[in-house]
């Protein structure tokens, strides 16, 4: 008689028999017996995961991702009527968005952080940024005292007379009394737009593209202008400037410049991504003012943060994304003139600093000047 081919064996539900003929005994999984093992081996895991999260961070040293967070133009506050706010996000890798954001429409939801915007955007020929810190109150009491508006009536003529609005651009601290000062100062001059991004050297490229996205949102413009707040600027020339006729609306425009990288530590400048540059810098601007076009800024609006490479200096990363952008390079000498001429756009001690060399007495001396002062949109102060 063949055998079965179950003889001999038990079955699935014979089996817990087997085992205690055997001599065994057969543990459920969760028995208190097993506990032990099973939260050392939990544990264990749980080590070994922040190990290599550690290693992560300290190997490759990731960069903090910018994010462009809630926006307050502290002077449209005041001249535009009272109107519902509106929740905008920025950063979306969406020509939809682009498209929205070019045509003024602002109900849109996104990825990259919440901006908060009243209003319709309004639309100039440009809009400059001056970038200014905790540390530079009496920077911006000489600018008020020279080239720039000290009044919200001021500023506003200026804007109808050139095409051009003109703020202070700053984020925040942790220093309360730094920033108690801040919003007094705000009080009284209403001239700053407030970003969501603290207040570091080191962190300079990320404010550079909180402040991009951020005046996209707040200004319909064909230029947004970069500036620092120890250049002596002349807004009527800069507004010809802009006006110029030009061969392609995907413009970045300054006083571009090329020199070796320094990968020295101890040297100023030093840049610890050298060797993804080799030995020499590209084609990009100086630092201390330079443009880009409505559209270049839209490309910029609709890229994930997360998505740029962020150099050690400021202006070496903004021409990094130039270069990918496939920008036209547009190199004006009248941006970085060391002296005021008829033609200087932007005056500045090249190469001697990265802007005015005890910037508050220079500017006040330039001011002096009537090659630097006359000119229909200096108001008096």
């Amino acid at each position: 008689m063949p055998s079965s081919p179950t003889f001999g064996r038990k079955l699935p539900f014979q089996r817990t028999t087997l085992w205690h003929d055997r001599g065994y005994s057969r543990q459920a999984p969760c028995s208190p017996r097993s506990l032990p093992r099973v939260l050392f081996g939990c544990i264990l895991i749980l080590l070994i995961a922040v190990a290599l999260l550690l290693h992560r961070q300290l190997s490759y040293n990731t960069p903090p991702v910018v994010g462009c967070g809630a926006v307050e133009d502290t002077l449209r506050s005041l001249i535009l009527l009272p109107s519902p706010k509106r929740v905008m996000q920025v950063g979306a890798d969406s020509t939809k968005l682009k498209d929205e954001l070019l045509s003024g429409s602002t109900d849109h939801d996104s990825v990259d952080g919440n901006l908060l915007v009243e209003g319709p955007r309004p639309k100039v020929l440009g809009f400059v940024g001056i970038q200014t810190g905790f540390g530079s109150a009496e920077r911006r009491r000489a600018l008020r005292q020279t080239w720039l508006p000290s009044t919200q009536d001021g500023i506003v003529r200026l804007q109808e007379e050139t095409g051009l609005a003109f703020r202070f651009i700053i984020g925040y601290t942790d220093d309360p009394k730094k920033m108690l000062e801040l919003e007094q100062e705000i009080e009284i001059y209403h001239d700053f737009v407030r970003i969501d991004n603290k207040e570091e050297y080191k962190r300079l490229p990320f404010k550079t593209l909180a402040f991009f996205k951020a005046a996209y949102l707040l200004f319909d413009a064909d230029f947004y202008v970069k500036a620092d707040d120890d250049i002596y600027l002349r807004p009527d020339r800069l507004s010809m400037l802009l006006k110029k006729e030009r061969s392609t609306p995907r413009t970045y425009l300054g006083c571009m410049k090329k020199g070796n990288v320094i990968s020295n530590p101890a040297l100023k400048w030093y840049e610890p991504l050298g060797y993804l540059l080799g030995s020499e810098y590209f084609f990009h601007a100086y630092g201390p003012i330079y443009a880009l076009s409505r559209t270049v800024v839209a490309d910029l609006v609709t890229f994930r943060n997360d998505s740029f490479r962020m150099f050690s200096n400021e202006d070496v990363t903004i021409g990094s994304w130039m270069l990918a952008l496939n920008v036209q390079h547009e190199d004006d000498r009248s941006l970085c003139d060391p002296e005021c001429h008829p033609n200087s756009v932007a005056v500045w001690d090249i190469p001697a600093c990265s802007g005015l060399c005890h910037s508050e007495q220079r500017l006040l001396q330039l001011h002096q000047q009537d090659m630097c002062s006359k000119s229909p949109t200096v108001f008096d102060q």
